[in-house]
């Protein structure tokens, strides 16, 4: 990334050609590499010795950029690696008809990696270290593209461009082409992207994770330093994750991994190419947001109705003005139009840019604004969209909250007025669905950061000894299972376990009727699915004959257990990812799972602030609240449950392979496992 000398092997004055892209990217101001020309069918380029080969070179460079065709992608690597140069940058897709095996770039990177060998790409656009004045790629950059303080890392060459070779708004601190990353990862590259004193936010463009731990440490280093990180992760469906295979090789892994991951280091996930430029515009301002909700202008009372719909449809909070805004607002408003928030501030056109000027100021100033935009549109030359980028540059210049502009239309975002705007540190934000987007997940990660210190239990000593060797026999009966959750303290239902009629009697009157009585055979894992669960039983009559009907049809061990309360069913879970290791989730139970396809997942373990936050997302988070007269559930203990789950399931890593807990049933008593299915990872 900062190579004192660079050798561009492949250099060529072919116009259109990736060798003259090499040479124009690299030539253009302010580079501070040595930059030498590798090619041995020119003497010369541009007036510029050119070598014919490495070895050639008058000094042993710091990088090496190869563009070069696949069939000489290997033997280029070997020179280098013979003349001890230790970076590479490769645009090819290292792709060769008949190729054997292992296939080109597998021995590539084992090369490089054997070597200690850097490699951006292969099939890579390249990189720009704007903060170091560095431009490497294969087509060269606009003349306009500048250093600011957006740091972009990708896997998509063509979402490289689309930051890098269009939007004039953006400046970067480093932009980065990651390709197949052959030997150097995304993990590496934000690493070495959150070290650079200019860069306010991060953007990752994420097919996969190479090297998890890595890329945690990362995520870990940008929360520490307060810089946003703001990711697009593809690959979120079964069909696209398969083409991420074939594309550059990635496996997409399990999104829910992924969203756990972002979710526990505060990662703001996007969901397409709009948010994830907008979100990056709004970070880039080093402002943050104040506590409250959203506050916007227009010049239009139809838009501003439609803005108030979107965003209250997207659970956007807007700010609740008091009365001294609001008077305020209506001594410069023109008659007839409401001082409110949403505000459309157009009235008669007299006046208009005081007006909009002093309305807006009169906002951002309200105690419950968090942030303000005015959304308009623009064009060149016109005279209210210089008028209005002018209000916004005065009034930004007198907050500290975070004050941009938003296009109503997702529109074109080069125009010259808005820009200069961007320019001048004032953010621009296209079409006003992706930015109430943004805001909301702006405000969620607000939220969370500003909530109090939580408190992880730490898991109680021996359990994992003792619960080691139980797993170590196989998987666990349901019996054993709901003991294993009351020992790290999950509240589970009473439950008494009996091997014959006497047994089950006994055990049904100890309990007390009515009760449920459920086949405990081994290997049955499913039990409804078999006709294995017989709920109500209220007698002894009735007690003797669902116990002949389980003997003769699944064995005679069986499980004894009280009819739950009434309540809201919840379940809890867990799966291993083979990345990111455990992950724990919580969502809709009996049969609202398959009503209600509601879960959150995070990453154990936690404490019960955090859970607490988990179950406040969830969809049927208001059901716990009472309805119809029924009281309102414990949340709190629901709460203390999961986390007590999550420290469970980290305490155990390694040994379970995946947990079902579902239902537990939550009401005003609070929360009880009813069932529960634990799977040991097989040995």
């Amino acid at each position: 990334m900062r190579p004192k000398s660079v050798a561009l092997v492949g250099a060529s004055p072919k116009e259109g050609s990736v060798g003259r892209g090499m040479i124009t990217s690299t030539g253009m101001t302010g580079t501070p590499s040595k930059i030498y020309f590798v090619n041995p069918g020119y003497d010369e380029i541009d007036g510029q010795k050119c070598y014919k080969s490495l070895a050639d070179l008058p000094e042993v460079v710091d990088m090496a950029v190869l563009g070069i065709a696949n069939a000489r992608l290997e033997a280029a690597l070997d020179e280098l690696i013979a003349c001890g140069i230790g970076a590479a940058t490769i645009f090819a897709s290292g792709y060769l008809e008949d190729d054997a095996e292992p296939k080109l770039t597998e021995r590539i990177a084992r090369k490089a990696k054997a070597a200690g060998i850097a490699i951006c790409g292969g099939n890579c656009m390249g990189f720009y270290h704007l903060d170091f004045g560095l431009r490497v790629c294969g087509f060269p950059p606009p003349d306009w593209i500048r250093k600011g303080n957006v740091a972009f890392i990708t896997h998509s060459g063509s979402a490289f461009s689309a930051l890098c070779h269009t939007d004039r708004r953006f400046g970067f601190t480093l932009a980065v082409s990651a390709g197949q990353e052959l030997a150097t990862d995304m993990a590496a590259y934000l690493d070495f992207a959150l070290d650079i004193p200019a860069t306010n936010v991060v953007g990752l463009f994420l097919e996969t994770v190479r090297d998890p731990n890595g890329f945690k440490a990362s995520l870990a280093k940008a929360r520490a330093k307060g810089i946003p990180v703001v990711a697009l992760k593809v690959g979120r469906t079964a069909e696209s994750a398969a083409l991420a295979v074939s594309h550059s090789g990635a496996v997409a892994g399990n999104h829910a991994a992924y969203r756990a991951l972002f979710d526990h280091y505060g990662v703001i996930e996007v969901d397409n190419m709009d948010e994830l430029v907008n979100a990056l515009h709004l970070f880039s301002s080093e402002r943050k947001l104040a506590p409250g909700g959203l506050a916007t202008m227009h010049d239009s009372g139809g838009f501003r109705e439609l803005v108030l719909d979107l965003g209250i449809e997207n659970g956007v909070r807007f700010a609740k003005i008091n009365e001294a805004t609001r008077q305020k607002l209506a001594a410069r408003l023109d008659y007839g139009l409401e001082p409110i928030n949403p505000l459309d501030a157009w009235g008669t056109g007299n006046d208009w840019d005081g007006i909009f000027e002093d309305c807006l100021q009169a906002l951002v100033d309200d105690p419950d604004t968090a942030l303000a935009t005015l959304c308009v549109e623009a064009r060149d030359g016109y005279y209210l969209s210089g008028g209005y980028a002018d209000v916004l540059r005065r009034v930004s210049a007198k907050s500290t909250k975070p004050v941009f502009y938003t296009t109503n239309v997702a529109s074109n975002a080069n125009l010259e007025v808005i820009t200069r705007l961007a320019h001048d540190g004032v953010p621009v934000l296209s079409g006003v669905v992706s930015m109430l987007n943004v805001v909301k997940k702006a405000m969620a990660e607000r939220d969370r950061a500003a909530q109090s210190e939580d408190h992880i239990a730490a898991a109680p000593a021996g359990l994992r000894s003792k619960w080691a060797a139980r797993l170590a026999t196989g998987n666990l009966s349901e019996a054993d299972a709901l003991d294993l959750l009351a020992d790290y303290g999950v509240p589970v239902i009473a439950h008494l376990h009996a091997d014959d009629l006497d047994g089950a009697r006994q055990a049904a009157e100890k309990i007390g009727y009515p009760v449920v009585m459920k086949t405990a055979e081994p290997g049955i894992l499913h039990k409804s699915d078999v006709g294995g669960v017989k709920l109500g039983i209220k007698d002894a009559a009735a007690l003797e004959t669902a116990y002949a009907d389980l003997k003769t049809r699944l064995g005679a061990h069986v499980l004894l257990m009280p009819m739950a309360g009434k309540g809201t069913e919840i379940s809890f879970g867990m799966t291993q990812d083979a990345q990111f290791g455990p992950i724990v989730m919580i969502g809709a139970g009996g049969v609202l799972i398959e009503m209600m396809p509601d879960r959150r997942f995070a990453l154990p373990p936690f404490g019960p602030i955090e859970a607490r936050r988990q179950i406040d997302q969830l969809s049927l988070r208001p059901l716990l609240d009472g309805k119809r007269g029924a009281k309102p559930a414990d949340v709190g203990k629901l709460a203390q449950a999961f986390a007590a789950f999550s420290v469970m399931v980290g305490d155990l890593d390694g040994l379970i392979g995946e947990i079902d807990v579902n239902p537990l049933i939550v009401n005003e008593a609070g929360a009880v496992a009813v069932d529960a299915l634990i799977v040991a990872i097989s040995r």
